[in-house]
């Protein structure tokens, strides 16, 4: 007697089956290259934190570079190590997916956008902008829900940084 919770038997080898999403070749190679690339920088990171000046303040200046450089080689590391793991196994075809082009050119857009607006706008108006940009052309289906979650995310992060430790962020015509 089978379960519900029992997967379904495959139909034909494992060679018929289509490959997961984001396993050919080619993107295992390109998620090998940037986790390669995010543990040099993270390098680099960790280097320029422990070269900066020692000070008497209570937050030194390498108090968000050294964590954010550990991160970032980290997670680079891992995916390298999973890139590793899957080339052997990862079919030669390509999976395109559809109007990946057009997101791009809309990113790349938004990327602009928020560059040139921010001197204007500010940080929280540019920077909740970004994210709902980002989101709807990663497919996010809300835009309410996209706008509202971008506004707070931007509105924290100016609160963290701008008022609590100090550094300041562009504020806009209405001061934040």
């Amino acid at each position: 007697m089978s379960r519900m919770t029992d997967p379904e038997p495959q139909a034909g080898p494992p060679a018929e089956r289509p490959a997961p999403s984001g396993s050919d070749r080619r993107t295992v190679l390109a998620t090998g290259a940037f986790g390669a690339l995010m543990v040099l920088a993270a390098a680099l990171v960790i280097i320029d934190a422990i070269r900066l000046p020692e000070t008497n303040a209570v937050v030194g200046p390498a108090v968000v570079p050294l964590p954010i450089g550990i991160l970032l080689g980290l997670v680079g590391a891992i995916l390298l190590g999973q890139s590793v793991l899957r080339l052997r196994t990862a079919p030669a075809g390509v999976q395109w997916q559809p109007k990946a082009l057009l997101r791009l050119a809309g990113m790349v857009t938004a990327l602009v956008a928020f560059a040139v607006l921010l001197p204007f706008l500010g940080y929280v108006v540019t920077s909740a902008g970004l994210f709902v940009a980002a989101a709807m052309l990663l497919g996010a289906t809300h835009l309410g829900r996209m706008i509202a979650y971008g506004w707070a995310l931007a509105a924290i992060v100016f609160l963290v940084f701008d008022r609590l430790i100090g550094l300041t962020l562009p504020t806009g015509p209405w001061g934040f």
